[in-house]
């Protein structure tokens, strides 16, 4: 009997002509418009511009991108410097290896960088942001299936990957999807902190390390049922260490933050209610101008009705004869009398 499982895709890479479209790529690039979407939703919403969010991503997603990239190739030194290898491979982005500490070291770097330049508070962009870098690992974490690289232990399950791939040491099989299952956990983490952020408004970077604190919780697990090859420290792999390390650091930024700044920012861009409430000032203005020149022009549309209905009485009153018919009768009635006295 043939077990089911998730196909794997016979290459990650389909040539457009001279252009190559890679499956990677692709996973990261509608991650980052994911998240920017998001995070300009839920800025707005905290009373920010409109493009803010966009504007700072600019600065973050290529400090993180280079930060994702030094934290693999650190941690990961033998893929790109031992025997056999050619050092070159490092800055082949494309083929995979991204560590996601390092991007969100680097990123927030950038993000900070940016946020200077707009003048608004780093911790309530991170706030607004953090469910969309959720979502954008969500998605980016695809571009591992297309590698056929971060799957876990052999297993028959039947939401097992398929292996076919050989390369780098690779046994074909079916193996534990742990690319899907961080997949997942990070829709669940987004879904959590979003929930989060309305039933307790959290502010300040609250949001963003319960983000941290909760992505931490589930790659704990996840790293574990990795079998690829990693540095171990006391018998746990390098990341499991890095996922306690940044968790506790989470939790305990969110316990010392509520206490020292509780509640969330009332502003988190000066300027941009002045500038909402001017650009409605200019309208009223313009709707106040409009009804003045409506009003005058049905003033001056009454005022020539009336000078054409006088002018039309004017012509055509009638003409008053009573005056003359009398004059005539009196100077009949004198002749009569004269004519009399002769006779």
């Amino acid at each position: 009997m043939e077990l089911a499982f998730i196909p794997s895709p016979s290459r990650g890479v389909l040539h457009l002509g001279p252009v190559p479209l890679r499956g990677y790529a692709f996973c990261i690039i509608i991650g980052v418009f994911v998240a920017v979407w998001l995070g300009n939703k839920r800025w707005v919403a905290r009373g920010g511009r409109p493009g803010t969010v966009a504007d700072i991503a600019v600065w973050a997603v290529p400090f993180g991108l280079i930060g994702g990239r030094l934290y693999h190739v650190i941690t990961d030194y033998q893929l790109y410097f031992s025997e056999g290898r050619d050092w070159v491979d490092a800055f082949k982005i494309w083929e995979g290896g991204l560590g996601i500490w390092g991007a969100i070291a680097f990123g927030a770097v950038g993000a900070w960088i940016g946020a200077r330049r707009r003048g608004v508070p780093m911790p309530a962009y991170a706030d607004a942001v953090a469910p969309g870098i959720a979502l954008a690992q969500a998605i980016g974490r695809w571009g591992n299936w297309f590698n056929q690289e971060l799957y876990g232990k052999a297993t028959d399950l039947p939401w097992a990957v398929e292996i076919t791939s050989t390369a780098d040491g690779r046994v074909p099989g079916t193996y534990h999807p742990t690319f899907l299952y961080e997949s997942l956990w990070c829709i669940g983490v987004a879904l959590l902190v979003i929930w989060a952020d309305r039933r307790f408004k959290l502010g300040h970077g609250r949001a963003f390390a319960l983000y941290v604190a909760a992505y931490c919780a589930g790659r704990f697990w996840i790293e574990y049922m990795r079998v690829d090859d990693a540095h171990h420290i006391l018998g746990l792999r390098l990341n499991n260490w890095t996922a306690l390390f940044v968790f506790l650091l989470a939790v305990l930024y969110i316990v010392l933050s509520a206490r020292k700044r509780p509640g969330r920012e009332a502003v988190v861009e000066p300027g941009a209610e002045t500038a909402a409430g001017d650009s409605g000032s200019a309208a009223d203005k313009d709707v106040k101008g409009t009804k003045d020149a409506e009003d005058a022009e049905d003033a001056e549309g009454a005022e020539d009705g009336a000078e054409k209905t006088d002018a039309s009485g004017a012509t055509e009153a009638p003409e008053d004869t009573s005056g003359a018919d009398d004059a005539k009768d009196a100077e009949g009635v004198t002749n009569g009398a004269d004519s009399a006295k002769k006779g």
